[in-house]
């Protein structure tokens, strides 16, 4: 066996619970959701020292992406023919190959396993993975670069 034919089992640490139901492409920036931690799992130490920072990124699995509808080839991003075809490891979709997603969101209160943050872009109901402070050390070293179209894509993503 190889690593790459490795499987992998997550177990979900928690739950979001957003006010939006469905995973519209635009206008996450003022959504507020509360992130469940399980109390199976974890007591409310676990979150000793999080409200220091005040951004965390999110890693959630997209439970209701269809696998069937999984990209492994080029696409058009939003399937606009405006912008060039480029596959999936070069765009932010949810047909993602293991639906995971992250989002770096700003982190609002943390009251025992009720983590609270603005701007995540999951909808209600979905498990949660993973968090992790934001660190600016974590952030990009050099030169961000982006093609253009990418930045008209996300011109309204993280609107209010």
């Amino acid at each position: 066996m190889h690593d790459r034919d490795q499987e992998i089992i997550l177990r979900p640490i928690g739950i979001v619970r957003s006010p939006r139901e469905e995973a519209i492409d635009d206008f996450w920036g003022g959504v507020e959701s509360v992130i469940e931690l399980d109390p199976a799992q974890f007591t409310e130490d676990v979150t000793a020292g999080l409200r220091d920072f005040s951004h965390v990124d999110v890693i959630f699995f997209m439970n209701r992406v269809d696998p069937a509808r999984i990209e492994t080839t080029a696409r058009h991003p939003r399937n606009n023919p405006d912008w060039p075809k480029v596959g999936i490891f070069a765009q932010r979709a949810k047909g993602r190959p293991n639906r995971l997603g992250v989002t770096n969101c700003q982190l609002i209160s943390v009251e025992g396993l009720r983590i609270t943050v603005r701007g995540l872009d999951a909808i209600d109901g979905t498990p949660v993975v993973d968090l992790k402070p934001y660190m600016l050390e974590f952030g990009p070293r050099g030169e961000v670069k982006q093609p253009e179209w990418s930045h008209v894509l996300m011109k309204e993503y993280f609107l209010g």
